[in-house]
Order: structure tokens, then C-alpha cells, then sequence
């Protein structure tokens, strides 16, 4: 272990300053202190500091345009419109909101390189080793389930096109080994550029879509079965039926991922080159995804109803159209999980060499040694990981309860209370900000709870019913 370990829960305890009711430090001070890690980097052969906040916004966005986003007709097939749209909605707003939370948080500790350095100074010092570890096993865990999400996805994909030409195995075997070769470069300045491409590719999968789904003469069939099985297509405002706890809360799970994506904004804020500038891009993505995940929502759930399926590409009619928006998914399926690879292989590589040796900075072979390594049995990891859990809504559904639930919501409120502590019912105004982030503290303890059992639930269901054993070579095409 590097001697970076030594010193987990101490990089904030250098970086505090007076307080300022913005920014919760000295902006003066705080400016200095980027300044001085920036020009750390001038003689490094890899310099990390490299992101603008125009790239961050194209890089956040990649990360965020992704196959999760056709299961959103699918959540308002469960919630109906009122609900699903104040899920949508709210959602939005409180991501946006405990985004900027964080942000303030960094900016009083600029030397924080992730969420773990973020999490040891939300606690007493006696606890911080502990919940730096603890948060560093959360970290990791998340991204190689979102890894393994998309080795799951790429076997769809790769079958679908195919017709099933190779066992499920190979297919998601082919999709880790690509994933490898993409994740290969070690800043996320140099993903960037993949990250746009993704987008792009995704919207083109999202726009033939939202055409197919318009243009067919009514869907192919839903989880309720083949068309007019369920008769015809309907929406509904309120509670479509009796969902059950499981099933509704399911929907909501599905949406809240979609969100959710603190997790990785402390790692692409510490690499931009004014971190001052984050609230930009912040203020650009939430626009964009609200924008994109309502149009995906309102016109996918018009046209399917009842028949919606996660993804909506399982409810088209025509073999050709589920096969035309595949063909699109497959780029930032491979991308999308190359982002997280990057930083959970960062986290891994600084604990293993320490964050001063010159391997971690400089075109070392040691250092390229470790980092491929690393990257793949990460990727090793999400194979397995894809052919164990069996579905895309399982996979969505128990990373939002075990892991959005800390870093969506438990996390920034406890955040709010240290950058206002002394303050938080100081006027009108500070009142209602301080109970708005005891609701959010509620969120997250619910998602946590009830939110995880019934993710478990709904797997445990799925192994019961016509779900194909682990590593098994059945097609799981759409």
C-alpha cells in the first residue's frame, strides 16, 4: 500500500481557511491553493489540472446520456404522469441543489482529489479513517457495478444485432476487452472527446427511438405481454393499477440513478482548471438532462403506455428498428464505462504507488504497468459482476439504494450542516434551507432502507421466475 494510504484523512486538514457565506472559505485563499496544486504539475509528464468547465459540462453530459434513459418511459408505465413528472422534476432540483453543496464543500477544501477525502472531513476526527475506507470500498463497489452494468449491456446489445450468433459469455467477454482497450488513457481530459462522441452516438439511438416508437402502428409487446394482451395503448394520470411497493419503488429507484452522479463530480472538479467554474457546468448539464429526460419520458410513455419496457427498444414492433437504435447504444456503452473505469482505477493506482511517486505523474513503465493492470481487473471484476445480476432494472435499482442514498443525498446534507453550523435557523430563509436538507437526509435514509430491500426483492423475484442462470449462453437479446 502507498504511502498515500498513510495520509487518507488528512489532505482537507491543509486546505482550511476562514469562512466565507458562499463559498464557506476564503475565496482569496482558496485560489491560492488550486494555484499552488496546478503549478505542482508544470514539470509532470501527465498533468491532471487540465479540465475547462466548457469540457467538464461535454464530459458530465457524456456520462449522463446513456441506455438508462430509454427505461424512463417505462418508470412513468408504473408512476403515471403526475407522479413520474414530479419524480423527474424534483429529482432535478435536489441534484442540482446538492451538486452546488459539494461544489461550496471543495472549494473549502481544495486539496480533496475525491469523494472519500470529501466524506472523512463530514465526520469526527476519531472516525475518519474509517469512513475514508468505508467510502473508498463504496466508491469502487459502485463503479465496477456500473462496469459490470454495461459488460451486462453490451452482451444485449451484441446479441441483439446478431441475432445471437455467439453465447451470452463470449459476447460480454468481447464487451470487457473493449472496455479495457477504451479506458487505456489515464486522465479525463483525453476521455473527454470519447465522452462527446458517446453523446452523440447516444442521441442518435434516443432520437430514432423516440421516431420508432411514433411511427410503428402500436408496440410489439411489454412485461405484461404481447400486443393487445394489455389492450390498447393508455397512459394514466395518476397510479396506473396497484404497482406494489416493490415495483413503484423500483420506478422511482430507476429514475433516481439517472440523477444521480455526485459520486464522480469531487474527481472531474479536481482536475479542472479553474474549480471556481464548476457552477457553469453544473448550471449547462442540469438544463440539458432535464431538457432530454422529459422529452424521453413525456413522448415514450405517450406512445408505448403500458406496453413501455426498460429499455424502450424492447416494446418496438420491428426486429429492423430494435436493431437500428442498438446499433448506436453500443459506443457509449463501451465510453460511458470507461469514465468510471478511470476513476476507480485512479483511486486504486494513487493507493497502491501513493500520490507522490513520480510513477503517478511521469510516462513510467512501472506506472503503466500498474495502471493496466488495475483497469483489467476492474473490468475482470464487472464481467463477473454482468453475468450474475440478471437484468438492466436490477442493476439500476440496487446501486441507486445502496450507493445514490450516500452520495445523491446523505452526503451533501451533512455538508450543508458543517458549511452552516452556527447559522441554520438564522432568518426566514436559512429555516427553511436547513429543514429542506433534513428532507434530504430523510431521502436518502429511506432509499437506503426500504429502497435496498426492495431492489433485493426484485432479484431475488427474477431468480425465481424465467431468469437464466449466471454464465449461462441463453440470449438476452431484445
Amino acid at each position: 500500500m502507498g504511502k498515500d494510504s498513510q495520509h487518507a484523512h488528512e489532505p482537507a486538514e491543509k486546505a482550511k481557511h476562514g469562512v466565507d457565506p458562499e463559498l464557506g472559505s476564503d475565496a482569496s485563499s482558496t485560489n491560492d491553493e488550486f494555484a499552488l496544486l496546478a503549478a505542482k504539475e508544470e514539470g509532470h509528464d501527465i498533468k491532471f489540472r487540465t479540465l475547462s468547465w466548457k469540457k467538464a459540462t461535454l464530459l458530465l453530459f457524456g456520462e449522463y446520456v446513456c441506455l438508462a434513459i430509454l427505461a424512463l418511459p417505462w418508470s412513468f408505465s408504473v408512476l403515471g404522469w403526475a407522479l413520474g413528472l414530479i419524480v423527474q422534476i424534483g429529482m432535478g432540483l435536489i441534484t442540482w441543489y446538492t451538486s452546488y453543496v459539494l461544489w461550496k464543500y471543495m472549494m473549502k477544501y481544495p486539496q480533496a482529489r475525491d469523494v472519500a477525502d470529501i466524506a472523512c472531513e463530514l465526520v469526527p476526527r476519531w472516525a475518519r479513517r474509517f469512513v475514508y475506507e468505508a467510502t473508498i470500498a463504496m466508491l469502487i463497489t459502485n463503479n465496477i457495478m456500473i462496469i459490470g452494468f454495461h459488460v451486462f449491456t453490451g452482451a444485449k446489445i451484441l446479441n441483439t444485432l446478431s441475432d445471437h450468433s455467439e453465447c451470452t459469455v463470449a459476447f460480454q467477454g468481447i464487451a470487457a476487452i473493449i472496455g479495457i482497450i477504451v479506458s487505456i488513457p489515464r486522465t479525463l481530459n483525453h476521455v473527454t472527446s470519447m465522452g462527446v462522441f458517446s453523446a452523440a452516438c447516444m442521441g442518435i439511438a434516443i432520437l430514432l427511438c423516440l421516431i420508432f416508437s411514433g411511427i410503428q402502428p402500436h408496440p410489439g409487446a411489454g412485461y405484461g405481454g404481447k400486443y393487445p394482451a394489455l389492450g390498447e395503448v393508455r397512459t394514466a394520470g395518476g397510479l396506473p393499477g396497484n404497482p406494489g411497493f416493490v415495483n413503484g419503488f423500483n420506478a422511482v429507484l430507476n429514475i433516481t440513478f439517472l440523477w444521480i452522479g455526485q459520486i464522480l463530480y469531487p474527481s472531474f472538479i479536481a482536475e479542472m482548471k479553474e474549480p471556481r467554474d464548476f457552477p457553469k457546468a453544473l448550471a449547462a448539464l442540469t438544463a440539458l438532462e432535464m431538457v432530454l429526460f422529459l422529452v424521453v419520458s413525456v413522448v415514450g410513455y405517450h406512445y408505448l403506455g403500458q406496453y413501455a419496457e426498460a429499455p424502450m427498444i424492447g416494446s418496438f414492433l420491428e426486429v429492423k428498428h430494435r436493431k437500428a437504435a442498438f446499433a448506436f447504444v453500443i459506443v457509449p456503452t463501451v465510453i460511458i464505462g470507461a469514465i468510471y473505469s478511470n476513476v476507480t482505477v485512479k483511486v486504486l493506482h494513487r493507493r497502491i504507488l501513493g500520490s507522490e511517486s513520480r510513477h503517478m505523474h511521469s510516462n513510467t513503465a512501472v506506472g503503466w504497468l500498474w495502471w493496466v493492470a488495475i483497469t483489467t481487473v476492474v473490468w475482470g471484476i464487472g464481467f463477473v459482476l454482468g453475468n450474475v445480476i440478471p437484468s438492466m432494472g436490477d442493476f439500476l435499482s440496487i446501486m441507486s439504494a445502496a450507493f445514490d442514498s450516500f452520495f445523491g443525498f446523505i452526503f451533501w446534507s451533512t455538508a450543508y450542516y458543517h458549511l452552516n453550523r452556527g447559522r441554520l435557523f438564522k432568518g426566514v430563509f436559512q429555516t427553511i434551507m436547513t429543514i429542506f436538507n433534513v428532507f434530504i437526509f430523510l431521502i436518502g435514509l429511506l432509499m437506503l432502507g426500504p429502497g435496498l430491500y426492495s431492489a433485493v426483492d426484485a432479484i431475488v423475484t427474477d431468480y425465481s421466475g424465467a431468469v437464466t442462470s449466471p454464465f449461462a449462453c441463453d440470449d438476452n437479446g431484445l
